[in-house]
């Protein structure tokens, strides 16, 4: 007997009918900058059809992504004005924080707002956490700011907290903080994994990025899988709700690891410089464009993604329709 499994490769309804993995809107979320002062979206070059948003122009993003159905959105904050303890994370009337009512407000029930919860965006220095008298990020001191910066995200009305600033201790920190704040109900969704990658370029465009060296001392050391697993394990023994695995497409072995341990929700984060390639091979004509975006999202939930960050999101999830 001759095995033939292209048997149910013939036709597209076969293929879809035995396919393992399918992608819906719903499972898509959508990373968003926005920019203080800025009267009018300002694009990001680095990033085509990606850009700093205005408060107007966030409105109207917002109300497409609800259309659009996609699970929920990603805001990072691009202040004026920075300082050493990047205090514009906790004010009241920092940009970050009057994007999050304005989203919250234009979205209602029809997808979750998410925020950023890390300093690298707000400090003049670029780190993630504050400095020591030597210069080095102080793990305990960027406590303190991260639960400050919490209570002021959950008084905004963030419905998911995004801890993305590699810290020791950073969720039982943040927990803490929040349920003596009265905000026991805030879910957080703990960066577990994310490494010191070369994939972030253009995001730092993006955020308007400070930063002068480089974050492998907090980061993760792209050599290691098992460290990955580890920190996952740590971020749920602390009471994360979701995690994360950071980026996607290059860590898809840490990703499935993370996923076969995981009690709580993985999540993938496809980052900017991994979308900024599928564009530039676009561009040029290397790549069928609309097929590796769906491809390379498929890829990071096949191995073991619950949800996926992208900036491909909307336009995905109008595509999946």
């Amino acid at each position: 007997m001759i095995i033939r499994p292209r048997r149910v490769r013939a036709t597209p309804a076969l293929r879809r009918l035995v396919a393992e993995t399918r992608l819906h809107p719903a499972e898509l979320v959508l990373p968003m900058f926005v920019r203080e002062g800025a009267t009018e979206p300002v694009p990001v070059t680095s990033m085509p059809a990606v850009v700093q948003h205005s408060l107007d122009s966030l409105r109207r993003a917002i109300a497409e992504a609800a259309e659009a159905g996609i699970g929920g959105v990603m805001l990072f904050g691009v202040p004026e004005h920075k300082d050493a303890e990047g205090s514009g994370a906790t004010d009241p009337d920092g940009i970050l924080n009057v994007a999050t009512r304005a989203a919250v407000a234009e979205a209602g029930d029809a997808l979750v707002v998410q925020t950023d919860l890390c300093l690298d965006e707000f400090t003049d220095h670029g780190h993630c956490g504050v400095l020591d008298e030597r210069g080095r990020v102080d793990n305990d001191a960027s406590l303190l700011r991260y639960r400050d910066m919490a209570v002021a995200q959950a008084e905004s009305g963030s419905q998911l907290l995004g801890l993305s600033g590699m810290m020791d201790g950073q969720v039982a920190a943040v927990r803490d903080a929040l349920d003596a704040a009265g905000h026991p109900d805030v879910p957080l969704l703990g960066y577990a994994a994310k490494y010191a990658s070369a994939f972030y370029g253009p995001f730092r465009e993006a955020v308007q990025s400070s930063l002068q060296g480089d974050r492998r001392s907090y980061q993760l050391d792209p050599a290691n899988a098992r460290e990955g697993e580890r920190e996952v394990l740590l971020d749920v023994e602390e009471g994360a709700d979701v995690v994360m695995v950071k980026p996607a497409m290059s860590y898809l072995d840490v990703l499935a690891r993370a996923a076969a341990v995981s009690p709580v929700p993985v999540w993938a984060y496809q980052v900017s410089g991994e979308y900024a390639m599928i564009e530039a091979a676009a561009a040029n004509g290397w790549i069928d464009r609309d097929r590796a975006i769906a491809e390379s999202v498929l890829s990071i939930k096949r191995a073991g993604a619950d949800a996926v960050l992208t900036y491909f999101a909307v336009e995905l999830a109008r595509n999946l329709r």
